[in-house]
């Protein structure tokens, strides 16, 4: 039987971090993934020379993640395209769009044009941001709890400014706008990237996301590895490698080995049994480890209840369009945008938000574009658009084709209505439902790309479900390292991260005394 230190299931980008920083560690680490490539959604296609990236593709998380950044991933291939102009936000119709430029300045005094004193309140808000991102990135990606670096984010504030980030973390992204500015511009810049996630705009949470959003778009763009997105999956393998761990492909997980309450290692479809003898890792989904890996027995009645009311995020739906120039766009704000959200203002999300929530197909989207080769220009031949859109289905429509098809329709008019005669541009279309979604992916069930609702109640101590939160289980030695673990989704290495850190630290001397507390707590919790 082989042994190594560290099984990790699954080589997606946050399985490939906890590789890479569990062999920095010396451990000896094998990574295991079903599929013939690496990366999980963070992957691209090339054929006839175009790139077309399969499911992610504008990262401003993973340009600023600490967890990245301490990889350096440029030494291992890694280069980033950027426009100048990361982002504008159309709402409908003969309107010229909110720019968001890369010059701070610039986006403030596009909104200052549009109602004076909104520059200013733009540059307040940069103003704090810069103060406060190092610590808060670091709260958000490199600790749990994050006691120490939240300290860090309050000390930067002051006890005047405190408060109200505090209450930001709370604050709806409607009253966000509605608190900071008297136009409408800055609104939908922070209500447009609140939809980033699945939070609805009058929640708790969506203001914090919609800030956090936008500030990371002001800071560093919405930049896309050069070549593809998978570039970025290719160097995080270069890196793991470069650092002592394995990477096999093509090799699936049947189960995960546990006895006495310890995760002992790993058994392959191919009937080989692989001894983990410090720590197993699953860069699964929260279903795919308790409801499939695990033996039934092997995870309490009230953990596989609790399970039960894990909630995914909105289904997506993306539809890809090779165009033979660029989108003819009547919104001056959108030529020369790598990512332009169009379809409502402010008032027009919450409608279409609640039209999601309750089970309803929006009459009128609301998508986000990329237009990839504007980013960067190798992603299709010269005078061309590698160009993709993507918006969201109820979520007990994501096996609809009639919903799939109802929305397709309905965003092919939404760019008719904004680019008129785009129509008769595109060379070749590549459309993905939800569920095509998750058959590329199984971490993406029910076509979700978040790894799980982000809305508050499925956040933090809540994520996956209640009682576990960090990337321990009820296993000793067994580790949930993926976007269903806190901080959740988005492409930042964060979970894949905290979950090395975690068994780093109960591997060491002083560390298991406090993994079996927290092991029998979580088991105690999850008897009932």
């Amino acid at each position: 039987m082989e042994s190594v230190d560290a099984v990790v299931v699954g080589a997606g980008h946050h399985g490939l971090v906890t590789a890479a920083y569990l062999a920095d560690a010396g451990w000896d680490v094998l990574v295991v993934e079903e599929r013939e490539r690496v990366g999980g959604a963070v992957a691209s296609r090339s054929s006839d020379g175009w790139i077309e990236d399969e499911f992610s593709a504008c990262h401003p998380l993973a340009m600023a993640s600490p967890v990245l950044r301490e990889l350096d991933l440029e030494s291992h291939g890694l280069q980033w395209a950027n426009a100048v102009r990361p982002l504008a936000h159309v709402a409908g119709p003969g309107e010229g769009g909110v720019p968001l430029d890369i010059d701070a300045e610039a986006t403030a005094a596009g909104l200052d044009r549009e109602h004076a004193g909104d520059g200013e309140a733009w540059l307040r808000m940069v103003a704090q941001w810069d103060r406060v991102r190092d610590p808060l990135l670091a709260a958000l990606l490199t600790r749990w709890p994050p006691v120490k670096d939240a300290a860090r984010v309050l000390a930067r504030l002051g006890l005047r400014e405190a408060p109200d980030l505090a209450r930001l973390a709370v604050l709806p992204v409607t009253r966000l706008a509605a608190e900071g500015f008297g136009g409408s511009g800055a609104g939908q810049l922070l209500a447009g990237n609140a939809m980033h996630a699945d939070i609805p705009p009058t929640s708790a949470g969506s203001g914090l996301y919609g800030w956090l959003m936008t500030m990371l778009c002001q800071d560093v763009g919405f930049p896309s590895p050069r070549g593809g997105t998978r570039a970025l999956a290719d160097a995080l393998r270069r890196r793991a490698e470069s650092a002592g761990a394995r990477v096999e492909t093509g090799t699936a997980v049947s189960r995960v080995v546990v006895s006495s309450g310890r995760v002992h290692g790993v058994e392959l479809a191919d009937g080989r049994r692989i001894r983990a003898s410090r720590a197993v890792v699953a860069d699964t989904s929260a279903q795919a480890l308790y409801e499939s890996l695990l033996d039934p027995a092997a995870v309490p009645e009230g953990l596989r209840r609790r399970m039960q009311h894990f909630e995914w995020d909105l289904p997506t739906l993306k539809l890809n369009l090779r165009l033979d120039a660029p989108m003819p766009w009547t919104a001056p704000a959108a030529r020369g945008a790598g990512v332009v959200h169009v379809g409502h203002d402010v008032p027009g999300l919450v409608r279409w938000s609640a039209d999601l929530e309750s089970d309803v197909v929006p009459e009128r989207p609301f998508a986000l574009v990329g237009q990839m080769s504007t980013i960067d220009p190798s992603r299709s031949p010269a005078g061309t658009e590698a160009l993709w859109l993507y918006t969201h289905l109820p979520r007990g429509r994501h096996d609809d084709p009639a919903a799939v098809d109802q929305v397709v329709a309905g965003c092919e008019d939404l760019l008719e209505s904004l680019a008129p005669g785009w129509s008769g541009h595109e060379v070749g279309r590549w459309v993905q439902s939800p569920q095509d979604l998750q058959a590329a992916d199984a971490n993406l069930g029910h076509g979700a790309v978040g790894g799980g609702t982000q809305q508050l109640f499925q956040q933090a101590i809540w994520r996956p479900v209640t009682g576990l939160g960090g990337p321990r289980t009820h296993v000793a030695g067994l580790y949930l390292g993926s976007a269903a673990t806190h901080p959740g989704g988005g492409v930042h290495g964060g979970c894949g991260y905290l979950a090395a850190r975690a068994a780093l630290q109960d591997a060491r001397w002083w560390g298991r005394p406090r993994q079996q507390l927290l092991v029998t707590t979580l088991q105690r919790m999850h008897d009932s």
